[in-house]
C-alpha cells in the first residue's frame, strides 16, 4: 500500500476586528454589537433584542468605523475582517448626549410618572451618559389606548419611544402581528387594526410586548391598578411555572414588606433572553395568572378526612402516611389492579416518571395514565 500524506495547507488566521484597540475574532454573520458584548464592551441600545432581527431604530448604538463617513449602528452592521471600530470617542459621546436629550424633550423625567412598573432604560442611559436635560419639553403627540378593555396589558404613550421592539416581538416571535406602528413622525404610536381592543385581535396575551419594552410604556395593568411598588423596589426570585410540564423559568417579583411583612408576589417577569430554556418567553398563564398564590381559598396545608368524613389540616408526614396506608389497604383487599394512578400534565417530566415508577415498581400495576395522553 502506498502511503499518501496530505499536503501542508497554510492555516488561515481567524477573522477579527479591532475594537477600541483590542483585536477581537468573530464568527461569520456576527454584528459589531455581538462582538462587543462578547468582549465585555458596553454599547447602549434601546431597540435591540437577541430574539429579534436587528432594526437600528433607536440609534443609540452608533459607533465609529474607520473609513466610514457616518456613524454606523452596531446592532445592524456586520463585523468585517480588519475593521477598526471605536465605541468611546468624542464624536460618539456627543451623538449619545444629543440623542438622549432629544428623547427627553417629550418623555416624562419624573420617576413616579415614567417608572411606575419596569425600569425605564432611557432615563438610566440618559443619566449614565450625562445627557442635557434643559432642551425644553413638549407634550407627547402619541395616542394612548386607555379604553382598551383587556385585563392585562396597559399602554402609556407618553413613555413610548417608537423603538418597535413590541411590534417586532409580536410579529417575529409570536407570529400574530396583533399590534403595529401607526401614524407618522412625532405622532407614531402603537396601535391595533381599527384601534380594536387587544381582546378583539389576534393577540394571545402572552405579555411579550410588556417584557421587551425598554421604557415601561407597555406595562402590566394589575400592579398599576393595585398601586404596587415599581419593579426596581421588588425582589426577584427565580422559579418554575407550574401551569404545564414544559418547565418555563420565570421570576417572581416579591414585595417583602407586603402582607404584614410576610411578603407578596406583585408580578411575574421573564428571565433575560438566552439564559433559560424558554428564552425569556412566557404564555398568558405563566405571566399573568399568579393571583392564586395569595387567594383566600388556596389550600396551604395537606388535608385528610376525620372519622366524620370532614377534611381537616394535618402535617405532610401524617398526610403521606395516611395516603400510603390507604393505597396499601386497597391493594391488599382487591389486588394490585384494584389501584389506578393518574398523573398531571402540570407536573414536570421527572415527577411524571416518579408516578409511573410508584405504580409499576411499588404497587405492581400498569394502571397508570397521564391526562395529556387523552
Amino acid at each position: 500500500m502506498i502511503e499518501r500524506s496530505e499536503p501542508d495547507l497554510p492555516k488561515r488566521a481567524p477573522k477579527s476586528i479591532e475594537l477600541d484597540g483590542r483585536k477581537m475574532p468573530f464568527q461569520a454573520g456576527e454584528t459589531i454589537l455581538e462582538v462587543a458584548q462578547r468582549a465585555g464592551v458596553e454599547i447602549p441600545t434601546l431597540c435591540h433584542d437577541p430574539r429579534l432581527e436587528p432594526a437600528g431604530a433607536c440609534r443609540t448604538c452608533l459607533v465609529e468605523v474607520e473609513g466610514q463617513r457616518r456613524l454606523l449602528p452596531a446592532c445592524k452592521t456586520p463585523a468585517q475582517d480588519g475593521a477598526e471600530v471605536r465605541t468611546e470617542t468624542e464624536r460618539v459621546d456627543r451623538h449619545r448626549k444629543t440623542l438622549f436629550a432629544l428623547y427627553l424633550t417629550d418623555h416624562p423625567q419624573d420617576l413616579e410618572v415614567a417608572e411606575r412598573g419596569a425600569p425605564n432604560q432611557l432615563l438610566e442611559m440618559a443619566a449614565r451618559y450625562e445627557a442635557p436635560k434643559d432642551w425644553g419639553f413638549m407634550e407627547s403627540l402619541r395616542d394612548n389606548r386607555d379604553a382598551d378593555r383587556n385585563p392585562y396589558i396597559h399602554f402609556n404613550a407618553d413613555t413610548c419611544i417608537s423603538c418597535a421592539r413590541c411590534t417586532r416581538y409580536c410579529e417575529e416571535v409570536e407570529g400574530v402581528s396583533a399590534i403595529s406602528l401607526a401614524g407618522r413622525g412625532a405622532e407614531t404610536t402603537i396601535a391595533t387594526a381599527d384601534n380594536l381592543s387587544l381582546l378583539d385581535t389576534t393577540c394571545e396575551m402572552c405579555g411579550g410586548c410588556v417584557d421587551v419594552c425598554p421604557t415601561g410604556a407597555m406595562g402590566e395593568k394589575l400592579p398599576l391598578t393595585r398601586e404596587a411598588k415599581p419593579e426596581r423596589e421588588l425582589t426577584k426570585v427565580r422559579s418554575t411555572c407550574n401551569f404545564c410540564g414544559v418547565g418555563c423559568q420565570l421570576d417572581l417579583n416579591v414585595d417583602p414588606d407586603a402582607n404584614e411583612g410576610r411578603g407578596a408576589v406583585v408580578k411575574v417577569t421573564s428571565p433575560p433572553a438566552g439564559t433559560t430554556t424558554n428564552d425569556g418567553n412566557l404564555c398568558v398563564k405563566g405571566r399573568f395568572a399568579y393571583d392564586f398564590i395569595h387567594h383566600d381559598e388556596r389550600i396551604t396545608s395537606p388535608l385528610i378526612r376525620n372519622d366524620a368524613g370532614e377534611l381537616i389540616p394535618t402535617s405532610w408526614e401524617n398526610a403521606l402516611s395516611v395516603a400510603a396506608a390507604g393505597l396499601h389497604g386497597v391493594s391488599e383487599r382487591h389486588g394490585p389492579n384494584g389501584l389506578g394512578f393518574v398523573s398531571s400534565s402540570r407536573c414536570t417530566m421527572e415527577e411524571n416518571y416518579l408516578v409511573q415508577k410508584l405504580s409499576r415498581a411499588v404497587f405492581k400495576t400498569n394502571n397508570i395514565h397521564q391526562c395529556a395522553a387523552t
